[in-house]
């Protein structure tokens, strides 16, 4: 099979994805083989082909945004037929004995693994994963639109939740690139006040089309100070800047798995008992309360597709913030 993988990390602009012929992997007991139809691309690719992660994996194909069909079952599998349109997003397995996985935080499970990153992920035309692993998809969106959703989506709907935004609140999001502008969706599904602090025009003005009710950038203040805040840009910076917007008692949550340093700040940001947290991966919930819930909307996503054999030129459109939205990469056969 063709995957497209890496050797060593470097910086993007060396193109250290190169296509390999592979073979065919066969399903371990309770796992299925998924023959891929696409894979999204996330800023967390860019940061592991570039050497910001630990990588205990090397060769790695990279891509955690993976829609394709069930093509063969292995021993003891049942959650899924062959045929089946499922999708496999960054949590890749978990022990499930631990006090984390026993009490709903599998997202910490010290063993876990992650797709892209501890095994082989969708840059490929087939991958392998447990079958408790693999989300069966609406069918209410195309392979390339629902792919975004599977990890911009659920990550940043565990977002949505851990800034504790209520029904109605005031949102603040720094940074509106594939899983802000669906976070805000589910925002303002949920009747919420959307303020939305970005660089790009093109993105302020796709935030407005979103509902967002002010747009600007984040050396501006916004109207009102705001109840919860996201921040989504890997940029340490920005954290004291939008605790300063916080009312008293808010919550900023920050959507980074590789974040700049954060610059000292006067202990008055978080005095009046404002909350700094960060997000952690996902959990398995999230991922099926997030796809129920995009189904409902329905969630819109703004989708760039290229070729597989593009990925290199891709994820330098990503690091240059040259991408309309967001991209996925499509199999061709």
């Amino acid at each position: 099979m063709l995957a497209y993988q890496f050797d060593k990390p470097n910086d993007i602009s060396s193109n250290p994805l190169a296509p390999h012929e592979l073979p065919v992997p066969e399903p371990a007991s309770g796992q299925i083989r998924i023959k891929v139809d696409v894979c999204g691309v996330c800023h967390t690719d860019l940061h592991t082909v570039e050497g910001d992660l630990e990588l205990p994996l090397l060769p790695l194909t990279p891509g955690h945004q993976v829609v394709g069909k069930v093509d063969k079952l292995g021993p003891k599998a049942t959650l899924h037929q062959p045929g089946a349109r499922v999708g496999v997003a960054w949590l890749y397995h978990t022990c499930g004995k631990c006090d984390y996985c026993l009490n709903g935080l599998e997202n910490l499970c010290p063993k876990a693994r992650f797709t892209g990153l501890h095994a082989n992920g969708g840059y490929a035309e087939y991958m392998v994963v447990d079958e408790g692993f693999a989300y069966v998809l609406p069918d209410e969106f195309s392979d390339e639109n629902v792919s975004l959703l599977l990890c911009a989506g659920i990550i940043g709907y565990r977002s949505l939740k851990l800034s504790e935004i209520k029904p109605g609140a005031r949102l603040g999001l720094y940074g509106f690139g594939a899983s802000a502008h669906i976070a805000i969706q589910v925002a303002r599904h949920w009747d919420c006040e959307v303020y939305v602090f970005s660089r790009g025009e093109h993105h302020r003005k796709l935030a407005e089309e979103l509902g967002a009710s002010w747009t600007g950038t984040s050396d501006q203040n916004p109207p009102e100070k705001l109840d919860s805040a996201i921040t989504f840009a890997p940029v340490g910076h920005l954290v004291p800047t939008a605790l300063g917007h916080l009312r008293p008692g808010g919550t900023l949550a920050v959507n980074a798995v590789h974040l700049s340093p954060i610059p000292q700040f006067d202990y008055s940001l978080i005095y009046e008992e404002r909350t700094l947290r960060s997000v952690a991966n996902f959990a398995r919930r999230d991922a099926t309360e997030f796809l129920k819930t995009a189904s409902e909307i329905p969630i819109k996503t703004e989708v760039e597709v290229f070729e597989l054999s593009k990925a290199n030129q891709v994820l330098k459109k990503l690091k240059e913030s040259k991408l309309k939205a967001a991209a996925a990469l499509k199999i061709e056969r």
